[in-house]
């Protein structure tokens, strides 16, 4: 992690007070820009120095040949990566014919600042040129939330105290340099010059450079286009290549004169259209852009961020760093999704090259939780999209000897493309995962229409999925075997308990989501047969338990495997030390399972069950993974171990602002940010949603002397606040409206005249705290550690 915190404690903004090179990569993710669509890095606008250059379109992307050493029937054939498609970001400056580089010359100042409620990336150098020439520079930076394909800079560049010859490169680039290659698996291998030049278009105003990939065979645009202000005569000229475009102005600045350019920038991409539906479509895009301005383009970007805000704020007091990280969280979960349109979540967002650019079960899981409540029609993208891939999901069954749809364990478009089938195909859950983010968003929405035309197909083809996977035995019970669960330190097992429920509560959904919509299930050709058998799977299905232990077996007999030797073997992580099949076969867990399946399926446990397997898996969880933390949050939370659920929300919350995993220079981590959020409203906001009633049992924990949030449900703003002895339900719509929550239990109902008041219950733990594994206990904040 950073040993020393580089971004000063502020409520609303993230703030570089001076320019460290060794953290530059870090900084890059954090200060990165998106709406779903683009991504752009927060790379430094004179494009160097850097640490990952990156510029990406979502779900852009070119693919490789999955090497084997030995091939196997069902293994995928190709991988998918994400590139880094034309930098639209560089701007070149020259003073007195010197390069503006913050390597050389004197630089007095350098501070950055992202604005969480603006969406600006800011900018103030004050530099000196190894001429001895002074200039002051000003830059912001923003990629639109209200016209997807639009980024824009503004550049200004002030004299200090001489008269100063400027002149300002602005730059298309593609094929830009990449950085080699990192060995760590979980980062994507780099991929050298993928695009193709497929045409310019240039007309001495604005710019546009067409590229192709060269397996994939999509196509993109990028078009730039300027409006330039100087205090007098300037000269402008342009150039154009097949990999770069170039516009050059020359002025002269006198003391206090300032030169002003501010850059649009316009971004499309497809597999399907022509050149010049796609030069066509850059070229509206730039239109639109210049015809807002830059200041009407700020004005939507705050407009746009205030609405968003205004209903997912949370609000924390007593601890000022959990506030900043917790806003921090939500800004990059909603860059990750609001525009996304129908194209998948990567599980770094569109942050960095991190994991290929492929998406998972993360997004299901732990980004889609975010958005359902604070942003549903994202949440509903992102499903329309799993949708949209329903037919590979299809094929992808069939090839397995499956029946409905196999969902990949990681894609960018559809095809699975996990090359290691314990860590990819075997984990099945992730169709469950995605039955529950289908379950979750209509229970919040009421969306009929949504249910009618994406969700009910989704549920269908996952329970057949899973009808087809399972079997029952002689004693009538149904079982899964051969699967890998959240935990990817134990693969290949039967009876997975996190899976087995996930699958029975889709089986269910299923169910009953045919029974509402009788006209469209037998569009799919659901029978009553059908529909009653996979009721009747899922109210036999196994769960392991070990009655002498007292606790749930994370699968079949993983209680009576060999412990593991935390004495001597804990080089964390453990997967970059110790072989696979060690892991496999020891009880060491990745990241949380069993615990997973406490939180979601909460009401499949008795109080007394949680309490002891958390006791029994919290020992053993070696969180190898941002995944986890916010879990643990969770449940250590709900059972009363208050310290333990500060401690994880914090590491949960601070994973990238402090580099925790040391992988943060490859992206941000998604689920660990949505967890975040998770940590605090599930955690410490007790809020569940097990059976389309809101309930709440907050908690707070000795630090925190307030929390307030909000979340969206039915078209209404329910505000919780909850303070030391009690908590405040109300609604913050216009009414007459009213909404049926549970607090510790009891049902009660919440008006838009009165607001509902109750007690905070004590929460008194059944057991004592349990300790992690040694050498991993959670990240205080308070205290050195040695993650």
């Amino acid at each position: 992690m950073i040993a020393q915190r580089p971004y000063p404690v502020e409520p609303w903004v993230v703030r570089e007070t001076a320019l460290d090179l060794d953290l530059l990569p870090q900084s890059e993710s954090l200060f990165s820009l998106s709406n779903g669509h683009i991504g752009l890095r927060g790379n430094l606008d004179e494009g160097e120095p850097y640490g990952i250059p990156g510029t990406y379109l979502n779900s852009f992307y070119e693919k490789r040949p999955l090497p084997y050493a030995e091939a196997g029937y069902g293994y995928p054939e190709d991988d998918q990566t994400i590139i880094n498609v034309t930098d639209g970001k560089i701007m070149r400056l020259l003073v007195d014919d010197e390069s503006f580089d913050i390597r050389y010359g004197d630089l007095h100042e350098h501070h950055r600042r992202l604005d969480l409620r603006s969406g600006l990336l800011e900018r103030s150098v004050d530099w000196t040129s190894p001429g001895q020439t002074r200039v002051r520079i000003r830059t912001r930076r923003l990629v639109s939330l209200s016209q997807r394909s639009v980024a824009a800079i503004e550049y200004i560049v002030e004299a200090v105290d001489t008269e100063t010859r400027i002149i300002l490169q602005s730059e298309l680039v593609a094929n830009g340099e990449q950085p080699p290659a990192s060995k760590d698996p979980r980062v994507a291998a780099t991929l050298e010059k993928p695009l193709v030049a497929a045409g310019q278009d240039h007309d001495g105003q604005a710019t546009v450079l067409l590229h192709r990939t060269k397996a994939s065979g999509l196509l993109m645009g990028a078009g730039m286009s300027h409006v330039v202000e100087a205090p007098g005569r300037e000269q402008i000229s342009s150039a154009v290549r097949e990999d770069w475009a170039r516009y050059t102005i020359a002025c002269t600045l006198e003391p206090g004169e300032r030169l002003r350019v501010v850059k649009f920038l316009a971004y499309a991409w497809s597999g399907t259209r022509s050149e010049h539906a796609i030069r066509d479509q850059v070229a509206s895009a730039m239109a639109q852009a210049q015809f807002s301005g830059w200041d009407g383009l700020i004005a939507d970007q705050r407009a746009y961020l205030d609405e968003f805000w205004e209903a997912a704020d949370v609000e924390v007091e007593g601890d000022a760093e959990l506030q900043q990280a917790v806003r921090f969280s939500l800004f990059h979960v909603l860059q990750s999704g609001a525009r996304a349109e129908r194209r998948a979540i990567p599980s770094k967002g569109l942050t960095g090259p991190g994991y290929g650019g492929h998406t998972f079960w993360d997004t299901e899981m732990f980004v889609l939780p975010v958005l359902t409540y604070t942003q549903p029609d994202a949440a509903a993208d992102a499903l329309r999209w799993r949708h949209s891939i329903l037919d590979r999901a299809r094929a992808r069954a069939q090839e397995l000897y499956l029946e409905g749809a196999a969902f990949p364990w990681r894609t960018i478009r559809g095809e699975e493309c996990s090359g290691y089938w314990p860590a990819g195909t075997a984990a099945f859950h992730i169709n469950a995962d995605i039955a529950s983010a289908v379950m979750r968003y209509c229970a919040a929405t009421a969306d009929e229409a949504f249910e009618i035309d994406v969700g009910l197909e989704l549920l269908v083809e996952i329970a057949r999925l899973f009808m087809s996977l399972g079997h029952h035995d002689e004693q009538g019970g149904w079982h899964i075997d051969g699967v890998t669960g959240p935990d990817e330190y134990s693969a290949i097992a039967d009876d997975n308990v996190y899976t087995n429920l996930m699958a029975a509560r889709a089986l269910v959904a299923a169910a009953d989501m045919a029974l509402r919509h009788p006209s469209r299930a037998r569009e799919l050709t659901v029978t009553t047969e059908e529909s009653a058998a996979w009721r009747g799977a899922a109210a036999s299905v196994a769960i392991p338990y070990d009655e002498e232990l007292g606790v749930h077996e994370q699968s079949k007999g993983f209680t009576s495997h060999a412990e593991w030797d935390f004495t001597g073997r804990r080089a964390y992580p453990l997967l970059l030390h110790f072989p696979y099949f060690d892991l496999y076969r020891k009880q060491v867990i990745k990241q949380t399972d069993t615990v997973l399946a406490m939180h979601w399926c909460g009401n499949a446990f008795t109080s007394e069950e949680k309490a002891r397997n958390f006791d029994y898996y919290e020992r053993r969880t070696v969180r190898d993974s941002s995944l986890s933390a916010c879990t643990q949050a969770v449940l250590a939370a709900e059972l009363g171990h208050l310290d333990l659920a500060y401690a994880y929300a914090h590491e949960a919350a601070l994973t990238d602002l402090l580099d925790l995993q040391q992988n943060s220079r490859n992206g941000l981590h998604m689920a660990s940010l949505g967890g975040a959020w998770l940590a605090l409203i599930a955690g410490f906001g007790g809020f569940r949603d097990h059976d389309g009633v809101p309930a709440f049992d907050p908690v707070l924990p000795e630090g925190l002397t307030r929390l307030r949030f909000s979340l969206r449900w039915r078209d209404l703003k329910l505000r919780v606040d909850v303070e030391p002895h009690q908590v405040t339900y109300s609604i913050r719509d216009h009414g007459p409206a009213t909404l049926l929550i549970r607090h510790a239990g009891e049902e009660a109902l919440v008006s838009d005249e009165e607001p509902l008041v109750r007690p905070l219950l004590p929460r008194e733990p059944l057991l004592p705290t349990p300790q992690p594994p040694p050498g991993r206990e959670p990240f205080n904040p308070h205290r050195p550690t040695s993650m």
